[in-house]
């Protein structure tokens, strides 16, 4: 339990989430995402714990949804381990900022990787479906209310599963990020905003308390929390 963030700051604003925040930036803080989740979010063990099997029992396709995708790092890095396994796989990124439709396409455009300027709430509306739902660094930008909106959401988007990857609360982790992440990025909000999700970002019991019936929170290394719901089958 944390002794110096014991509460949730859930008013705090990312500089990032600002409409006036600077472009340059944002658009290097969209750059640098791709090495610091490649380094510290686990997306190649998530991978192969809960997307790969999926994959392999649906005979190598899927369709695979990211909800608030940002700048489509997420994306990229498992449209590069799909292509080394050899999976025909739909991507599909989701993100209502105009900022971000910007950079995915001056970015990713090229690549068999969709883009789509809309919330969850709207893809809802019009039928959309994917077999997997996944974000990354989302829940802790959204209120409590904003959550469970999210996850039910998602349960009718995903055919078999929801799987939402983010950070845990923690005084260490806080101290950790603090003193690293200014050497190594630069000209971004990756250090400034960083710390602000983290004093933003839930408890595992926290979280847990307030997902919707039939969601599991686990723990995961380093200072991480994976909200799942997996679709019942048969």
């Amino acid at each position: 339990m944390p002794l110096i963030f014991k509460e949730r700051e859930s008013d705090l604003i990312e500089w990032m989430d600002r409409r006036d925040c600077d472009q340059e930036k944002l658009f290097n803080t969209y750059r640098q995402f791709y090495t610091i989740n490649k380094l510290l979010s686990g997306w190649s063990r998530l991978f192969d714990l809960y997307l790969k099997p999926i994959i392999e029992a649906n005979g190598g396709s899927a369709t695979i949804l990211d909800i608030g995708c940002g700048g489509g790092d997420i994306l990229n890095h498992l449209d590069k381990l799909c292509q080394k396994a050899g999976y025909n796989v739909q991507l599909t990124g989701a993100d209502p900022d105009p900022r971000a439709k910007e950079f995915f396409e001056m970015n990713l455009n090229n690549r068999e990787i969709r883009f789509r300027q809309k919330t969850s709430s709207q893809l809802v509306e019009e039928g959309a479906r994917f077999d997997i739902v996944i974000s990354n660094h989302l829940l802790h930008h959204l209120t409590n209310i904003e959550v469970n909106s999210l996850c039910r959401d998602s349960e009718k988007l995903a055919k078999q599963l929801v799987l939402f990857n983010d950070i845990e609360r923690s005084d260490i982790g806080y101290g950790l990020f603090a003193v690293t992440t200014p050497i190594i990025f630069r000209n971004s909000f990756i250090s400034v905003d960083g710390k602000i999700s983290i004093r933003r970002s839930f408890r595992k019991d926290e979280l847990q308390d307030l997902l919707p019936d039939g969601w599991d929170v686990k723990r995961k290394f380093p200072f991480r929390l994976l909200a799942m719901h997996q679709k019942r089958t048969g």
